[in-house]
């Protein structure tokens, strides 16, 4: 099942809702979230350590809803009846301007990929004209990796990116789904 965030909004100020799921990074749930009470970080990653009751709705929202859509679809396979895909994720909920919070100083780990990924294939391309045709297999690299992200959901960047020390968020007891 999918929703709307239109609709996801209506049925939390009806009370209807226990269990919202973010399934982006802790990063990025840092970074930026919907501002909502029920609303819980569980990284997608360790979607197979969540510990809610299997017969609840629980919602689940991510960026787009491509990783909460992947989250459903395995947690259906692991006993979970009542899942709810919030489609088009904070984006559609920030579109719809709904309440956000922001933590001052975070830098969005997709901006990041955005400056890492656009430097790299500029270096490449200069670096090839200016100094050694060899470097523009850098600009080659970085776009084979864009366009693999783009077909797969999936960015290797981002990954890398979020092991980095300014990326690290502290967690807190009772943050974690």
């Amino acid at each position: 099942m999918q929703i709307t965030v239109q609709e996801l909004n209506d049925r939390i100020h009806q009370g209807k809702v226990s269990y919202i799921v973010d399934v982006r990074t802790s990063a990025e749930y840092a970074s930026e979230r919907p501002d909502i009470a029920v609303l819980r970080n569980h990284p997608n990653e360790f979607i197979e350590q969540l510990n809610l009751p299997r017969d609840n709705e629980i919602y689940l929202f991510c960026r787009s809803g491509r990783r909460s859509e992947l989250a459903q679809q395995y947690l259906r396979n692991h006993g979970y009846s009542n899942t709810i895909n919030i489609m088009g994720g904070l984006l559609a909920w920030k579109n719809a301007a709904l309440p956000v919070t922001k933590t001052p100083g975070m830098f969005p780990i997709m901006r990041q990929v955005h400056l890492a990924a656009g430097l790299l294939a500029l270096t490449g391309a200069l670096g090839a004209l200016f100094w050694k045709p060899e470097m523009a297999w850098l600009a080659v690299l970085v776009g084979t990796g864009l366009a693999i992200s783009g077909a797969t959901g999936f960015c290797g960047m981002a990954k890398l990116l979020g092991i980095l020390p300014w990326n690290k968020v502290q967690e807190t007891p009772g943050e974690q789904a």
